[in-house]
């Protein structure tokens, strides 16, 4: 039995909301874009990935292959626009079914897994995650670092030949929470609060993404806010 819930925002800063998000249980797919390039670009990215996506994915394609091709159809729209502006979107999708999950990004939208304890099972594709990795700054500097929203992958702006697709699975079980948000969140949310809310039995998965949602408002709102919260019963 699956339970979830789902809800963006504009945040406190912005005009306009690039973020786009699907949850489907039916599908048993879920899914958080955010777009980049401005109001007209990166909310047009971020929903055609999503419809392009749901549409391969209910075909049966994999996950992955459903991004690639999704990444082909932002360039190819954005190639018949006039302007010139860049078009992109990270995305960051969930599949249940037959018992197990699969969990596919690029970019940094996250999903992470709770069970007990709070685990990012996405790997941020951004500027401070490689200098994570190189042990060159801390992960505190990491959250106040003034490249922290700088992707290093996204569907429409990085060459095809170099997309990373990546992907991770494992068994389903009773008790896990699966949460897809963008970074509009973990950008005033850290882990450790991510994690006490989550942790809340008091609250359904639809009140859970709600205080989701508030405590990014209270950290300053800075950027679009969306998150998704997947409940396995």
């Amino acid at each position: 039995m699956i339970e979830f819930g789902h809800g963006t925002h504009v945040g406190l800063r912005r005009e306009h909301n690039e973020d786009t998000y699907y949850a489907d249980d039916t599908l048993g797919l879920w899914l958080v874009a955010d777009g980049m390039g401005g109001h007209d670009h990166g909310e047009v990215a971020s929903a055609l990935a999503r419809d392009h996506v749901l549409r391969e994915a209910a075909a049966g394609r994999a996950l992955a292959d459903a991004i690639r091709s999704a990444d082909e159809a932002v360039i190819r729209h954005s190639k018949r626009r006039a302007e010139a502006l860049p078009m992109g979107t990270t995305i960051a999708a969930l599949r249940i079914r037959d018992g197990a999950y699969e969990v596919t990004w690029v970019g940094d939208s996250r999903v992470y897994l709770w069970q007990d304890a709070l685990r990012q099972l996405s790997q941020d594709h951004s500027f401070v995650q490689q200098l994570l990795d190189q042990g060159a700054i801390t992960s505190e500097e990491a959250r106040a670092h003034p490249q922290r929203n700088l992707v290093t992958q996204a569907l429409g702006v990085t060459d095809p030949q170099q997309l990373r697709v990546e992907t991770v699975r494992g068994a389903v079980e009773p008790g896990m929470q699966f949460l897809l948000c963008s970074d509009g969140l973990t950008e005033e949310v850290d882990d450790a609060a991510i994690a006490r809310i989550l942790a809340r039995t008091d609250l359904t998965a639809q009140e859970c993404v709600e205080h989701l949602i508030l405590a990014a408002l209270d950290g300053g709102g800075s950027d679009n806010i969306t998150a998704v919260l997947v409940r396995v019963r």
